[in-house]
């Protein structure tokens, strides 16, 4: 199956369902097909279409992912560019891809052309929605009279059809290479773990370069449709579910916090909820348990990288619904159980197995694994031991299967020669009803090496006291993994997919040093 297959799936559904919908524009699955061949027809007639490389550049908006649908048919090989990324970065992943199509967003369009001039790969600039500057066409101009045959894309499950970046938080991006094969595992775990009783509505909320946009393009395969809007804003997210009758949505746990800290948060009708997954980090038991009594029974989480997308480990709405019910806190605490397309180790340095409950890296393979980092041997060496997939988060298993993600490896922190695992605190510290998020971190210390700090955000109109914080850890975890000292800022930095940067929360507290350790 080609990506190009999956929509024309939801294309069979039905051409006038809604595929593509925002505040401006929408575009059934017929429509976007109308689009999407004209583009892979003009691309075509350039000698721009199978196995090229092509970057798109925009906000969440429907005609870039009609553009997308294009890409699809032109067999071109999708290149995720971050609008919220620095031109730096993203010109990096240009660059890095041998890129030589971008199609932009008029909203970003001095960002694109200075893209343009960093990018010598790049023979192709398209303006989305208006006439472009600076030599750029207009999709109108680019397309007229193209009415030729779209390519034909071939169907070989081990062709490349994106490159993913990494997320970056530890440097630049490296570029996960993803196949047809791999798309065809994700778009099945999906409908797997995700089944509906209704059409599926999904919310693109987060950047459709990441997690949200992959899913979008799973839902289509049954004809979705893709509420797109333009940023992860809480009120926003829950005034569109109620306004389009959302059933499917991805979020980061940091916005889920940020909804359940608004005051509005109880007045929306949130009764089309089918499955509300949360991903890119591990979310706080209490933060969960209060999001199933606000949203109902749909909470569900999943977990994976670039590198073993999205569905690792499910943890299905059902399962939390009843810990919940029973007032089980346990299971809260757990990323889910592995999914059927991959196997899951804990390991030690070695790459050896360790037994239940023994902490250790969470190691995978299986077919849900990618395809290789781009032009990197070495960055592939270390990313595998023993044919497993090394995913750098620590974590254990418990006597059911369910696995329970510790922290990041590079995280850890060394206190006195104690092991403290920065995310068990974090938890325990967001258990608190006044903190909104926060980053447990590893600062210098004469003394211990290393000691503990936290840094948190608070929620709007409540207070906290370092000393509340600390006593909280202590009563919780012991007095070695309790915060040495607590700062209070009014936001933590994030990277566009909404993470918390701890890299930078840390750098400024040993930018003196001349080690990091």
């Amino acid at each position: 199956m080609r990506l190009l297959d999956y929509f024309e799936k939801g294309l069979e559904t039905g051409p006038d369902r809604v595929a593509f919908v925002d505040t401006q524009t929408s575009l059934t699955f017929g429509e976007a097909a109308t689009v999407g061949k004209r583009i892979a027809a003009a691309l075509h007639a350039q000698g721009l279409s199978v196995d090229t490389r092509a970057a798109l550049f925009s906000p969440n908006d429907a005609r870039a992912f009609s553009c997308l649908v294009g890409m699809f048919y032109a067999g071109a090989v999708w290149v995720p560019t971050n609008a919220r990324n620095t031109v730096a970065a993203n010109a990096h992943l240009l660059n890095l891809t041998g890129c030589e199509i971008l199609f932009y967003h008029s909203a970003l369009e001095d960002e694109a052309l200075d893209l343009a001039a960093a990018v010598p790969s790049l023979r192709l600039v398209v303006c989305l929605d208006r006439a472009g500057r600076d030599g750029a066409h207009s999709m109108e101009t680019f397309t007229a009279g193209a009415t030729g045959p779209a390519p034909d894309v071939p169907e070989a499950p081990e062709r490349i059809t994106s490159i993913f970046p990494t997320g970056g938080t530890t440097g630049l991006s490296k570029g996960a290479r993803w196949s047809q094969r791999l798309w065809g595992v994700m778009v099945s775990a999906f409908w797997a773990n995700m089944p509906s009783d209704v059409p599926v509505v999904h919310l693109v909320a987060g950047p459709m370069t990441h997690a949200a946009g992959g899913l979008a393009v799973m839902a289509m395969a049954r004809g979705g449709t893709n509420v797109v809007v333009p940023r992860a804003d809480p009120l926003l997210i829950m005034q569109t579910i109620e306004q389009y009758g959302i059933t499917h949505l991805y979020l980061p746990p940091t916005v889920l916090y940020a909804m359940l800290a608004h005051p509005d948060v109880r007045k929306f009708d949130y009764s089309s909820l089918r499955h509300f997954v949360l991903a890119a980090a591990p979310c706080a038991p209490e933060k969960l348990r209060e999001a199933i009594s606000v949203f109902g029974p749909v909470m569900c989480q999943c977990y994976g990288q670039a590198e073993a997308p999205m569905f690792i480990t499910f943890m299905p709405r059902e399962t939390l619904a009843a810990a919940h019910g029973d007032n089980d806190t346990t299971l809260f605490a757990s990323c889910g159980r592995p999914s059927l397309f991959v196997r899951v180790a804990i390991v030690d340095d070695a790459g050896n197995e360790l037994p239940t409950g023994e902490r250790g890296e969470i190691a995978v393979s299986g077919p849900l694994v990618f395809d290789g980092y781009l032009d990197n041997p070495e960055a592939m060496a270390k990313a595998f031991r023993k044919g497993r997939l090394l995913t750098g988060d620590v974590g254990y298993r418990d006597d059911q299967g369910y696995v329970y993600i510790v922290d990041r490896k590079k995280d850890m922190i060394v206190t006195g020669g104690f092991n403290v695992y920065s995310a068990e605190v974090e938890q325990v510290i967001l258990s608190h009803p006044a903190i909104d998020e926060c980053a447990v971190i590893g600062v210098p210390d004469p003394k211990w090496g290393e000691a503990v700090k936290a840094v948190v955000e608070v929620r709007q109109g409540s207070e906290v006291t370092p000393e509340e914080i600390i006593g909280l850890v202590k009563a919780q975890l012991g007095g070695v993994h309790a915060p040495k000292s607590v700062e209070i800022w009014p936001e933590l930095p994030r990277s566009p997919a909404g993470k918390v940067l701890k890299r930078d929360i840390r750098d400024r507290y040993w930018a003196q040093e001349t080690r990091a350790v």
